[in-house]
C-alpha cells in the first residue's frame, strides 16, 4: 500500500522510533477516513488514540500521498495517447467558512471547490486539478490550471460541456442558443445530441471519484481539499491498477 510505505519512509527520514499506530495502522486510519468518510471522532474511538492524534496521522498520511500525485504534464503522457478525452467541472462541497463568498457557487446554490476532471473514452477517470473557489467559472479554472492550453498543445481532441464554451483548438463544446440566434438548426440539435451522449462518459469518472465519502463534504479548511484530492488520485488509481492487472 503506498500510504503504509510512505509511512515507513517518512519515520525513517524522522528517525521517529514510537508511535502509537505502526505504518500499516496508520494508513487504514487514512483510508477510512478517505474512503468511508469516518469522522476523526470515530476514527480515533476505534483506533483508541486521541482525536489530536488521529488528527495528526491523517493529515501525514494524506500530505505523503498528495506529494506523489501526478501534475498535468506527467499526467499529459497518457491522455496524448487516448482516442479522446472528457473534460468536466464538478463542485466538491464544503463546510462554510468565514470568508464564504469566494466558495459560494451561484450554479449550484451551494459552497464548494471547483475541480476539473479528465476522463478518457470509457469514462474512467485519469487526472483531476487542484482546487479552486467555488465561484470560479469551469471556463476560469480550467485555463488557470492551464488544462486548455495543454490539450490544445498535444492535438488531444476534447468533449467539454457548455461551462467551457469559449474555448480553441482541439476543444469541442455543444451548440447554445444565443440573442442573434434562438434556435437551433436541426443539424445543430443532432450535433448536440452525439455530443452529450459522449460527455455524459465524463460523468462516470466524476462519480467514480465520490465513491470517496470524504468527498460527499469537506469538513476541513478549504486548503486542504487540494491535497484531499491528489491523495485520493493516487489511491483511486493504485486501486484501478490492481483491478486492471
Amino acid at each position: 500500500m503506498p500510504a503504509a510505505a510512505a509511512a515507513i519512509t517518512r519515520r525513517q527520514q524522522r528517525c521517529s522510533r514510537w508511535r502509537r499506530l505502526d505504518p500499516g495502522r496508520q494508513a487504514l486510519l487514512a483510508l477510512a477516513h478517505l474512503r468511508n468518510g469516518d469522522t476523526l471522532t470515530r476514527l480515533a474511538a476505534g483506533f483508541e488514540i486521541g482525536v489530536t492524534t488521529a488528527w495528526r496521522y491523517v493529515r501525514e498520511a494524506i500530505d505523503l500521498l498528495a506529494a506523489t500525485a501526478d501534475d498535468l504534464a506527467t499526467a499529459m503522457t497518457r491522455i496524448r495517447l487516448l482516442a479522446y478525452a472528457i473534460l468536466d467541472g464538478t463542485l466538491i462541497p464544503i463546510d462554510r467558512v468565514a470568508n464564504q463568498k469566494p466558495y459560494y457557487s451561484g450554479k449550484h446554490k451551494r459552497h464548494g471547490v471547483n475541480v476539473q476532471v479528465i476522463a478518457d473514452a470509457a469514462g474512467r477517470l485519469v487526472w483531476a486539478s487542484a482546487a479552486l473557489p467555488g465561484s470560479t467559472h469551469d471556463l476560469t479554472a480550467a485555463r488557470t490550471h492551464g488544462i486548455i492550453n495543454a490539450l490544445t498543445s498535444a492535438d488531444v481532441m476534447t468533449f467539454a460541456d457548455k461551462g467551457h464554451q469559449g474555448t480553441h483548438g482541439s476543444m469541442r463544446t455543444p451548440f447554445n442558443r444565443r440573442r442573434f440566434r434562438p434556435k437551433l438548426s436541426r443539424r445543430q440539435k443532432t450535433v448536440n445530441r452525439a455530443h452529450a451522449k459522449i460527455h455524459a462518459r465524463g460523468e462516470r469518472a466524476i462519480a467514480t471519484l465520490k465513491t470517496w465519502k470524504s468527498l460527499v463534504k469537506l469538513r476541513c479548511c478549504p486548503r486542504r481539499a487540494t491535497a484531499i484530492m491528489q491523495a485520493i488520485l493516487v489511491l483511486h488509481h493504485v486501486e484501478a491498477h490492481r483491478y486492471a492487472g
